[in-house]
């Protein structure tokens, strides 16, 4: 046999021979998925990525995940190359947003000021049941509430010298009979005030105000036009003896609320200096009481914290 016929026996042998090799398809999840395959889809490594990469990595790990395979049993079988492949994913994919579990704050009830027996609101030891309506509501609304109009510190002065001789709820019963007798408490007007309308003044029984009274009334406003014409008000004086600022005190018992101050006395002192009477240290006391320049109610009093409010405001009278 020649060379030839050997060749063209050898081509047609060949091309009798049929493929019974079957392709195989390779998956992002099947065994024989490598680090190789993956890196032709797109260069993965175990360092963050830039935005753009993250971007289209995220799409190719939404891609994958809609295959119905479970992740879960493939990582499993998966070689130590190919789990960290998975990790690498899950750290350059966009975070899945967790609900953390918010920690209960306790919060802090705001404290009660209410009595547990009757449900009416928590005041000063002095306000017992028996009190009067008037003076309650003087203690509630007036008494420890800063003042600085001029009439209504000349009014309160006044008032509290008047308790030489009576009690607050006596004096505030007729609280508005004083005003209209001494003209709103307008000093300009009291100072100008004769031997008749004083006269007329100490004579009305409703009143109950001796004659040596009214005069210091009257003779007061004429000190209070004085120390206006000096500091400008008397508002201004009087909040000056406490540095524009009200003392807040944290009393809890009556037992230690004092009857006169250090700063009561020296104030007591200065007034009389300049003509004032009826202002010894009590009553001085008292009236800075009253006035708001300092605050005695009782820390367990729900207008305690109402007052220091009040007495701490940013755009208080200076």
């Amino acid at each position: 046999m020649s060379k030839a016929n050997v060749r063209r026996q050898l081509v047609l042998l060949e091309k009798n021979k049929v493929p019974k090799e079957k392709s195989t398809t390779i998956t992002a999840f099947s065994p024989i998925f490598s680090y190789k395959h993956l890196k032709r889809i797109y260069p993965i490594g175990l360092h963050k990525s830039s935005s753009s990469s993250s971007l289209s990595l995220s799409s190719l790990s939404l891609s994958l995940s809609e295959n119905s395979i479970d992740s879960s049993s493939i990582i499993d079988s998966a070689s130590p190359l190919e789990q960290k492949i998975s990790l690498a994913l899950r750290l350059i994919a966009p975070p899945q947003r967790r609900e953390s579990p918010v920690p209960k704050v306790v919060q802090q009830q705001s404290q009660s000021f209410q009595d547990t027996d009757n449900g009416e609101l928590r005041r000063c030891n002095w306000i017992t049941k028996n009190s009067d309506k008037v003076y309650v509501a003087f203690h509630d609304e007036c008494w420890g509430v800063p003042v600085y109009d001029d009439n209504q510190l000349f009014e309160l002065l006044a008032l509290s010298g008047m308790l030489m001789d009576h009690n607050w709820t006596e004096i505030v019963k007729r609280r508005e009979l004083f005003r209209e007798a001494f003209s709103g408490f307008d000093p300009n007007i009291v100072a100008k005030m004769g031997e008749e309308e004083i006269e007329e003044i100490a004579s009305n029984k409703a009143l109950m105000l001796p004659d040596c009274k009214v005069r210091c009334i009257v003779d007061n406003a004429k000190c209070i036009l004085k120390i206006v014409r000096e500091c400008g008000s008397f508002s201004s004086y009087m909040w000056g003896s406490v540095n524009h600022k009200p003392v807040i005190n944290r009393f809890r018992y009556p037992r230690n609320v004092p009857l006169r101050s250090p700063k009561a006395e020296a104030m007591s002192k200065d007034l009389i200096k300049r003509g004032f009477r009826y202002v010894g240290p009590v009553i001085v006391y008292s009236f800075m009481q009253a006035a708001g320049l300092t605050i005695d109610h009782l820390v367990d009093c729900y207008r305690y914290n109402e007052c220091v409010s009040l007495a701490e405001r940013p755009w208080r009278h200076i």
